[in-house]
């Protein structure tokens, strides 16, 4: 596959949103929240944050994203192993990113299901320049920013538990309403209210 190459600096977005969406039940990247779809507001989200490219990870149900997404110019890949957990997603994210944003300083882990990242929260994960995840919950978790030098780690992980391990110890930024992702159907209810 042909990507357009970037050779500036730059902090690309990865958006990974290859899932099931099983205890949903239906695709959450496509669920409708303040007239755009979940998935469409994280990337809109993540370039109005400065992020290019964004490439966005599908996986379950690609072709029903894809056919019913207004994405604009993201990179989007298809992660055939998405089975195997979010580790594959990662791996495959930032794989495409030494492909098509040759310069990178660092990259964005997002996920397509937590309404509440900002634009601003994201300028100030990568505002540091080192490793710097969101904490809520009383956790780091994602999204967060990875500066290259990680870029090996995050190539190495496996199985369904993402880069929440590489993130335990590492600087983080309080994310409002952090702990809302759309997992359920009560979940997807708390954001439409949140979100009209």
């Amino acid at each position: 596959m042909r990507y357009p190459v970037n050779d500036a600096v730059t902090i690309p977005a990865v958006v990974l949103a290859a899932g099931a969406s099983t205890r949903l039940g239906t695709p959450k990247q496509l669920e409708i929240l303040g007239g755009e779809t979940l998935l469409e507001r994280t990337v809109r989200v993540a370039r109005a944050a400065g992020c290019s490219p964004v490439i966005v990870v599908l996986g379950a149900e690609y072709s029903k994203v894809l056919g019913n997404s207004d994405l604009g110019d993201v990179v989007t890949v298809i992660n055939d192993k998405w089975q195997e957990g979010m580790g594959s997603s990662v791996r495959l994210g930032v794989r495409t990113c030494g492909f098509v944003a040759k310069s990178a300083e660092g990259v964005v882990l997002m996920t397509c299901d937590q309404p509440t990242v900002t634009v601003r929260h994201l300028e100030r994960l990568m505002k540091s320049r080192e490793m710097t995840a969101s904490r809520y919950a009383g956790r780091n978790g994602v999204p967060a920013y990875f500066p290259a030098k990680c870029f090996g780690e995050l190539m190495a992980l496996q199985g369904d538990k993402g880069a929440r391990e590489l993130l335990k110890n590492a600087g983080h930024e309080e994310l409002e309403g952090g702990d809302l992702d759309v997992d359920t159907a009560d979940d997807l209810e708390r954001a439409r209210k949140l979100f009209r």
